[in-house]
């Protein structure tokens, strides 16, 4: 997909994409080099766009991890569904049903969890679900990962997981904070 497309897919879809730009290479790096990928075994992308971050993902992993990833957007999807890795499993599906795709596929914890979803468009409920659900299925000391353009939804993290820690990536559209919360 080349920028016009996501330029005029985002625009339509703003609530859900949160961004009318892919993320650059430094804030891809940015938000998967937080993870342990030698002993990870399960990890799981919210928002994963057009794949651009998971792309960095994949990059990382064993050969023995899984990636669920979900995303909402169908035309997203397609694009995920296109990388041919068998360690990607696409989900078109909101990730407050984490728990769901988590038992069908047999998982009863995950590692990591890095997320793009715009938590600060969704309702305050909503975002709260979704992060809880996560850290109910996160091991102790795995870590949630989180790109916002502002801080405004800082408490979320604080709230859910009594910490976070803040990088900012300059070199981005629009500039980006990297939050990192650990499972304690």
């Amino acid at each position: 997909m080349g920028k016009i497309e996501f330029l005029k897919l985002s625009l339509k879809n703003i609530r859900t994409t949160g961004t009318i730009t892919r993320s650059s290479q430094m804030l891809c790096k940015n938000m998967v080099k937080h993870v342990d990928y030698k002993a990870a075994k399960v990890l799981v992308e919210l928002g994963a766009g057009d794949g651009v971050i998971t792309q960095h993902i994949l990059k990382k992993m064993e050969k023995d991890t899984i990636l669920l990833c979900f995303e909402v957007n169908p035309t997203f999807c397609e694009l995920l569904n296109e990388i041919d890795d068998p360690r990607l499993i696409v989900i078109q599906d909101s990730a407050e049903n984490l728990e769901k795709y988590l038992k069908e596929n047999n998982f009863k914890e995950i590692d990591s969890v890095i997320s793009a979803i715009p938590f600060v468009s969704l309702p305050d409920e909503l975002g709260l679900s979704i992060i809880g659900e996560c850290e109910k299925f996160l091991k102790k000391g795995g870590l949630f990962v989180q790109v916002h353009y502002s801080l405004l939804a800082k408490k979320f993290y604080q709230k859910v997981f009594g910490n976070v820690d803040i990088s900012f990536v300059p070199i981005n559209i629009p500039p980006a904070f990297v939050l990192v919360s650990e499972k304690r």
